[in-house]
Parts: C-alpha cells; sequence; structure tokens
C-alpha cells in the first residue's frame, strides 16, 4: 500500500529552466510534485519546443501571477528559411516550400520593420480559449477559427547571423506575442516562408538566464535527498531555491501603508493617500510594521488606493 502523500502549504516562486520537449502544465505538474505543493501554476506558457524561464507560482504567488505575465520578455530564435509549417515551427506538418532569394540586407531590413508596435495573429496551434476550448483542439480537428488581430511591441530585434538559411535572432517583446506568429510573418515579409527550430526564453521583467533553476537539478535533489533525510529537511532545502513574491514584484513601484491604513487595505477599502505621493497605476503595497507585502493596488490620480489583490 503507498504511503499517504500529505501536500503542503508552499509560498514563492521558482524560476525554471524549461527543458525541451514538456509543454508548460505537464513540467508544471512535475514540479508541483517535487516540492508537495498544495497550489500551483505558470505564468506565460511555453511551447513544447521551447526552453527557458518558465516562472512556478506556489501557493500566495499565484495570486500575483498576472503582474509577470504582463512583463517584457527576451528571447533567443533560431528559425529556418524556405518551409512554411501548419504550427509555425518544426513540430509542424510542412505545408510550401518556396524559393529563398534573401541576403543579409534583406534580412537585417526586414527585421527592423517589425520593430516597434505590430498587429499580429495568434497561430492556430495555440492555448487561447474559443467558446471555452484551445484554439489547438480546432486546428486538430481541421477546424478554422477566425482570430482577432492583437497590438504588441517588440522594442528589439538583434541579427546574429544566417547559416544555411538558419536565420538566428535575439528578440525584447511584450506580454502577449506569438514568437511563432511574428517569425512566420517575417518569413512572409520575405517571401520564403519560416519556421522556428529553435526557442529559449532568457528573460523575464528583471530576472535573467542565470537565476534559472534548472529542471534535473530539482529531480538530482529529489533522487539524491529524499529517500535519505527527513522530508521537513528536504523539503527546507528546496524551498531555499525560491524567490519571493516581493522580489518577483521589484519591477513595480512600493507604497508603504502604517496599521490603520493596513487594516483598511486588507478589508479590501479605498485609501485616500498625502498630497506628497506622486505614484500612479498598479504598485506594490507594503505594510510599515510587518515591513512585508501585503498586496497589489492601483492609484489613480495620486491620491486614491484600490485594493487588487490582498496577499497573506
Amino acid at each position: 500500500m503507498s504511503a499517504l502523500i500529505i501536500y503542503r502549504s508552499v509560498n514563492g516562486i521558482l524560476l525554471l529552466d524549461k527543458p525541451c520537449g514538456y509543454s508548460s502544465n505537464n513540467i508544471l505538474q512535475k514540479v508541483k510534485k517535487i516540492f508537495c505543493a498544495k497550489k500551483a501554476g505558470h505564468t506565460g506558457s511555453l511551447d513544447p519546443i521551447a526552453s527557458g524561464m518558465l516562472p512556478i507560482c506556489f501557493g500566495e504567488a499565484t495570486k500575483i501571477a498576472q503582474y509577470l505575465l504582463n512583463s517584457n520578455k527576451t528571447y533567443h530564435v533560431i528559425f529556418k528559411l524556405g518551409q512554411s509549417t501548419s504550427t509555425f515551427d518544426s513540430e509542424g506538418e510542412v505545408l510550401l516550400i518556396r524559393k529563398i532569394n534573401v541576403n543579409d540586407q534583406k534580412i537585417r531590413k526586414v527585421l527592423n520593420q517589425f520593430t516597434g508596435y505590430t498587429y499580429q495573429i495568434p497561430p492556430m496551434y495555440s492555448a487561447i480559449k474559443y467558446k471555452g476550448k484551445p484554439l489547438y483542439f480546432y486546428a486538430r480537428k481541421n477546424i478554422f477559427i477566425n482570430r482577432k488581430k492583437r497590438l504588441v511591441h517588440i522594442s528589439d530585434i538583434q541579427y546574429i547571423n544566417n547559416k544555411n538559411n538558419l536565420i538566428e535572432i535575439k528578440l525584447s517583446c511584450s506580454k502577449g506575442t506569438y514568437i511563432r506568429s511574428l517569425i512566420h510573418d517575417i518569413g512572409e515579409k520575405l517571401k520564403c516562408g519560416a519556421h522556428i527550430v529553435f526557442l529559449r526564453r532568457l528573460k523575464i521583467a528583471h530576472y535573467i538566464e542565470s537565476d534559472l533553476i534548472n529542471f534535473n537539478l530539482l529531480q538530482k535533489l529529489k533522487n539524491n535527498f529524499k529517500n535519505l533525510i527527513s522530508p521537513s529537511i528536504f523539503y527546507k532545502k528546496i524551498d531555499r531555491l525560491l524567490i519571493s513574491i516581493d522580489s518577483a514584484l521589484y519591477h513595480l513601484n512600493e507604497i508603504v501603508l502604517n496599521s490603520e491604513e493596513e487594516r483598511l487595505f486588507k478589508n479590501g477599502n479605498n485609501i485616500f493617500l498625502k498630497k506628497n505621493n506622486t505614484f500612479n497605476g498598479i504598485i506594490r503595497v507594503k505594510s510599515e510594521k510587518k515591513k512585508i507585502l501585503i498586496g497589489i493596488g492601483f492609484i489613480k490620480d495620486k491620491t486614491v488606493l484600490f485594493p487588487k489583490r490582498i496577499i497573506f
């Protein structure tokens, strides 16, 4: 008879280095099991073909996932010219093969055309919901759904090289950008088609590649320690890999509330701020007394703080 698993309360964020070959949800379930966590979710899906930064939010951190999602992201991409596929990446069926007639100058010119604000249509093979089901559900049944264009922002595209029509770039973009759609559109602009063969997320907000925790390391820690030491010691060790919720929101401005303001905020009341406040918009809210994050707020006209999310 298998031992009863008692799930525990875990609060914090793991900056996971997702390996290729796993869906975001599949790797989430594996990590959740290693941490034996009651509640967990990920921010910003990565395709199975992709690797790199996938923040896993545990417990109270799931409440602030959307504020990480809203952050800019940086990717390392390699795409192949001359072929268009059903999924816009190398896992899909090749739909069209075209002649390639480009040089470095033309590639750079087209890449530059995609910097700034641009509209893109999400791919059919995506997790966007339509009538309660993800688009890929319809795509697998060869059912075409009209998708609305989305306004996204590409802040930078760095052209690295071209090796045998494999184009290597690095780019930074806003939330909601589909890199597969971007590369497909670039291929159409080059009049030869293109699809992704390599995709790695390097950065979200102020977190960079060196902050990542390798999934194989987690599995190794589990295999080496879990059966040799008490569970509490094991979990204490792996919990050290987590970053705090406050740290994850470091890119947001901060406001500190006194005890009375804290009480009002936690009860969902709006707070009228002092005249010297200079902040507007989304803000992290901290307790003056406890010196900890207590939630996310929204400041309007620099005068009123509205509670958005209460933490702890």
